[in-house]
């Protein structure tokens, strides 16, 4: 006996939508250009920079008791490789800015280990960037980012910074690490922006 209605067959793998030169991972690769560090939750802050040197900062404790969200999103590497329907929990980048003054447009957000990524604060705000401390129901593993990381899904993945400890609000644009060597400043996978000059 046929249990499924003719017409009902699911998702055709023709019918996904991919940014141009994009292909389909089903796993999760872990790319990254040293080796992974270990972040203890116990030392772990996150701070926010305002270009007048005003502060904001929490601890693990004081981050994961803020508004959380759950997140499925679409996340596209600049390697080429797009994984759909991602889940994420974390907080939202509007909670973190909630009540800070600035003027600035633009953020380098900086991690553990020395690693920096330029992104446009317009960008970074109206639900569109958390920081995630969780994937796939579980904390995020260190070879991920945990344990948090910047999550940006409409940008390429490396402008989601793993085991993020803070945002610098910059009135000007200035490069991050993989920016200074030659990768595009904003990242938009769906106009391939991969390298300067794409």
């Amino acid at each position: 006996m046929n249990t499924i209605s003719r017409g009902f067959t699911g998702r055709r793998p023709g019918d996904v939508k991919l940014p141009p030169g994009q292909y389909l991972e089903h796993g999760f690769p872990v790319l990254q250009t040293g080796p992974t560090p270990s972040v203890r939750t116990a030392t772990w802050t996150f701070t926010i920079t305002t270009e007048t040197g005003e502060t904001r900062r929490w601890d693990w404790k004081q981050f994961t008791a803020l508004p959380s969200e759950d997140i499925t999103v679409d996340i596209h590497c600049v390697t080429q490789w797009s994984k759909l329907a991602t889940q994420w929990r974390g907080v939202s980048v509007d909670t973190l800015l909630d009540g800070v003054t600035t003027d600035a447009g633009y953020v380098m957000a900086r991690s553990y280990g020395g690693y920096t990524t330029n992104l446009p604060l317009p960008d970074l705000r109206d639900g569109q960037a958390w920081v995630a401390y969780e994937y796939d129901r579980k904390p995020l593993r260190p070879e991920h980012g945990g344990p948090a990381r910047l999550l940006v899904p409409h940008l390429y993945f490396w402008k989601s910074a793993k085991w993020v400890t803070g945002l610098d609000l910059m009135p000007t644009d200035s490069r991050g690490f993989w920016e200074r060597l030659g990768y595009h400043d904003y990242g938009d996978p769906w106009r391939e922006q991969r390298y300067q000059g794409d």
